[in-house]
Parts: structure tokens; C-alpha cells; sequence
């Protein structure tokens, strides 16, 4: 599969596993970008991450998260570039397995069969890989495999073995587990369209090492991943015979010609980035602060629907609720400096269609159709403080708007949803 293809995929779900609002995405650019070629998959783009000033029930503010000016401190993770021309990269190996050896591999794995059209990429390059079209007799199915070295402790590492919420994904399995040889291997049985819109399932197996060896392998239940009708109702491997592909010695040779990954910048560790230690400092945000800050923000709200699940990252955080009507989804989205104050116009905002509010924040409230289920619709509040500060809420009538809609309206009404989204403390200064 060409490199520009996998970079695609990774970024497709991404989006599908996120479940973001698009202007805050497109705004921030590709918010996690490709995490690790997997399925939430990692680089970031331009845009900072904002850091949340955390709001407690009353409206009190947690303080270290915003500086003394309102600003921004910024959380970012290292990824490799994708090649371009003849630069393969600094994360690219010296070439001593090529691109047939790869190919090589991925046929003495297969049970039997036959490996046709195959495509490969040697060590040349920073993401070795091989793929083809394996026919066991009984329905062709595209497979592939792709290596890459990443920070065994880093969100790359993270993300590519963590099973996803399925109060937000479709997919039929998912399993972690740890090797004796600490690896965490997972396993995951999902589908290329998250809408279900046709019926190409993808089964995925990925193993990280302590030494930060990633192996990925993919295989269909069609000759392609997508634009190509499904061949057999299952992809060919069993999900644990998938699993003998990705922890197999054979890619040990590849693995060890690449250069290991550059450890992740954390929250706090790099000077410059906006994120410093020491008492009195400014906190880099870290994972879980949005979400914290929605469930602040709710309780100042005396909103108490049952929540059955909840996570995020960085600068999103969602909660989906049960009432005993149907799961909705609540999500929240923070941005900071992704363009102009709100005075002179910002990136990616359409415009208030409201008032001002006095200290000149602007308002935009929209409802209609969600971007991607059937019968799902979108409840959303915009805002953006003078200060540039953009925060988002929304609501949905599912908790997963890749499927189908599970209530006639949102959880939250318009007003509740003003109320979050205008919440008093975000722009206060730190005592």
C-alpha cells in the first residue's frame, strides 16, 4: 500500500475513533493526526493545544492550567514526517532488508493460499511494509503489514494498543493483552466504514515492544479496502492467527535497521513550548483535563443525567448519557490562538448569530443534520472570547454519530448547552 494511502487511512480513523467537531478540527488541523499508521494514528498539526482552566461546580477556578495572561501552553508529540521525494527521513533504516524480503515474509506467514499483486517497501524507508491480495479458495481479501519504531511509553504506543469506546465505535471485538516478553498486543475486529454504508469488514493486530518495535498487520473481507465489492463474510486469518503474523521473529531484521523513535515530548519537559515546571508555573495540559472540565462544568450546571461513559484528550472531552430515553453524546472542544481574536475574525468560525455578550464574546448556535449516522442530528454552541479562547459544545441524539440515532432530540437542551459553553472562569487569571 503506498505510504500516502496508509497516511489517509490513519487519518480517516482518526477521525472516526475522535468523534470531534469539524471546525474545531479543521481549525486546530488534524488533531491527532496519524497515530501511528493504527487506528487513532499521530502528527500533530499546526495549531497549539490549549490548556483548560478547569471549572468546579460554583464556577471555581483550578488554577496552573492557564498563565497570567489567558494563554496557551501547548502539548506536543513527536511523530516522523512522511517521506517525500528521495528524503526518506531521519527514521528510515539503511536498507538491508528490501522491499522483497518484506514480501517474502508476509507470504511465509499466510496459511497457504496465494499472495498476488503484492507491493513492498524495504527499510529504505521509515515505514517498511508489505501488501497483496491473499486468496485461500475461498474469497480474495487485501492484507498488509507495516513496521515502525515509536516511543514505548509515548500516545503513539498508547493509542495503537488501547481498545476504543464502543459507546463511540462500531466494531464487533476488541482485546488487549500483555506478552511475557512485555509486549501489549491488540487485536481488534472492526469495519472500513464506520456508517456501515457497505459491508467491508477490517481486522487489525498490533503489537509495540518494550524496545518500541510496532508491527500492524490489516486484513479484509474484500480484495480491496474500499471501492471493491465484499468477496467472503469474513477477512480470511482468525483475529489470534492475525495475532501470529504481528509477533513473529521474522520482522526482527527490519525492525532492528530502523533508528529508534525520539522519545515523546511530555507535558512540562521541553522549554519553549510553552509548558514549564516549578511552583507557580504553567501546567501543560494533560489527557483527560477536557473531559474533567465538561464534568466541572456540568455539575456548576446542576446537570445530573446518569453519565455511562466518558474520555477524551488533550483539548476534547465527551461524556454520553443515559436518561432511559436513549444514549446522547456531549462533547467539548478548546482552542486557543488557532487565528485572530475574536475582534478581527478567526479561523474556522462562521460567524455569530446572536449578540454580543457584553466583555464581547461571540456567539453562534446552530441545529440540524449530524455529518455522518443515519437520522442523527447536531445541537451546538460556538463561542469565542476576545481573548482568541474558542470553546464548543455539542449534543447529539446518539452516542455515536457514525451510526444511528437512539432518541428523537439531544439529551441537553439549547439553554443547558449556553450555559456550558459560556460557563463564567475560563478567561480568569490564576491568584
Amino acid at each position: 500500500m503506498p505510504f500516502e494511502d496508509e497516511l489517509g487511512v490513519a487519518l480517516r480513523r482518526a477521525g472516526d475513533g475522535f468523534t470531534v467537531d469539524r471546525d474545531a478540527l479543521v481549525e486546530a488541523g488534524e488533531r491527532r493526526g496519524r497515530r501511528l499508521l493504527v487506528r487513532r494514528r499521530a502528527a500533530v498539526g499546526g495549531g497549539s493545544v490549549v490548556a483548560l482552566a478547569l471549572i468546579a461546580a460554583g464556577g471555581a477556578y483550578s488554577g496552573g492550567l492557564l498563565d497570567d495572561t489567558g494563554g496557551a501552553t501547548a502539548v506536543h508529540v513527536a511523530a516522523p514526517p512522511p517521506p517525500t521525494g528521495d528524503d526518506k527521513g531521519t527514521r528510515a533504516g539503511s536498507g538491508t532488508v528490501t522491499a522483497e524480503q518484506m514480501i517474502a515474509n508476509l507470504r511465509t506467514l499466510l496459511p497457504g493460499g496465494q499472495l498476488t499483486g503484492p507491493q513492498g517497501r524495504g527499510t529504505e524507508d521509515q515505514v517498511p511494509a508489505a501488501s497483496g491480495v491473499y486468496d485461500d479458495g475461498k474469497g480474495k481479501a487485501a492484507v498488509s503489514i507495516s513496521l515502525s519504531r515509536v516511543d514505548p511509553d509515548g500516545s503513539q504506543a498508547r493509542g495503537g494498543t488501547q481498545c476504543g469506546d464502543k459507546n463511540l465505535e462500531q466494531y464487533d471485538y476488541c482485546r488487549t493483552e500483555q506478552l511475557a516478553d512485555g509486549s501489549t498486543v491488540m487485536l481488534h475486529k472492526g469495519y472500513e466504514y464506520t456508517d456501515r454504508r457497505e459491508d467491508t469488514k477490517v481486522w487489525r493486530a498490533v503489537r509495540v515492544t518494550p524496545q518500541g518495535f510496532m508491527v500492524e498487520a490489516n486484513e479484509w473481507n474484500a480484495p480491496a479496502e474500499k471501492g471493491a465489492a465484499v468477496s467472503r463474510s469474513n477477512p480470511p486469518l482468525p483475529i489470534d492467527q492475525l495475532k501470529s503474523v504481528v509477533i513473529s521473529e521474522l520482522w526482527y531484521p527490519a525492525l532492528n535497521d530502523l533508528p529508534a523513535a525520539e522519545p515523546e515530548v511530555q507535558p512540562g519537559s521541553e522549554a519553549g513550548t510553552g509548558a514549564e515546571t516549578g511552583t507557580g508555573s504553567p501546567t501543560a495540559l494533560r489527557d483527560q483535563q477536557a473531559v474533567e472540565a465538561l464534568e466541572g462544568l456540568l455539575a456548576g450546571a446542576g446537570i445530573k443525567i446518569p453519565v455511562i461513559s466518558k474520555g477524551g484528550e488533550g483539548r476534547y472531552g465527551y461524556v454520553v448519557f443515559d436518561d432511559g430515553k436513549g444514549k446522547s453524546l456531549v462533547q467539548l472542544n478548546v482552542s486557543q490562538n488557532q487565528g485572530d481574536s475574536a475582534g478581527s475574525g478567526h479561523s474556522g468560525f462562521a460567524g455569530p448569530n446572536l449578540p454580543p455578550l457584553a466583555d464581547g464574546t461571540l456567539v453562534r448556535v446552530t441545529q440540524g443534520p449530524g455529518e455522518k449516522g443515519r437520522g442523527v442530528i447536531e445541537w451546538k454552541v460556538d463561542t469565542i472570547r476576545m481573548d482568541g479562547l474558542r470553546l464548543v459544545v455539542s449534543a447529539f441524539n446518539t452516542a455515536d454519530q457514525s451510526g444511528t440515532s437512539t432518541r428523537k432530540e439531544p439529551a441537553l437542551t439549547l439553554d443547558q448547552l449556553k450555559t456550558l459553553a459560556l460557563a463564567p472562569g475560563w478567561n480568569r487569571t490564576r491568584n
